[in-house]
């Protein structure tokens, strides 16, 4: 469930201390269609912010897109590693 405050405005943005900065790329499973069962594509987590209500959220920036926060959902959001594998 979205924060009230993100329901009626898109960019709004947690309470800045209670943000924790970050650099995580991922790899985001984009919503299904017909056409296109499994499409994923890459991004990267710029911040991590914990709701009242326990729920992480990620300030989640795909390719070619404005960052925007969402919940975040290991089955849909796959952290990438950021040193050698």
């Amino acid at each position: 469930m979205l924060p009230p405050q993100l329901q009626t405005d898109p960019t709004w943005s947690p309470p800045e201390p209670e943000v924790r900065p970050a650099y995580q790329p991922v790899e985001v499973r984009l919503d299904r269609t017909e056409t296109d069962p499994e499409s994923w594509t890459l991004g990267r987590i710029n911040a991590w912010w914990h709701a009242p209500d326990g729920t992480t959220w990620c300030r989640l920036r795909l390719i070619g897109a404005d960052p925007t926060w969402c919940p975040y959902d290991p089955e849909r959001i796959l952290l990438l590693p950021t040193v050698g594998i």
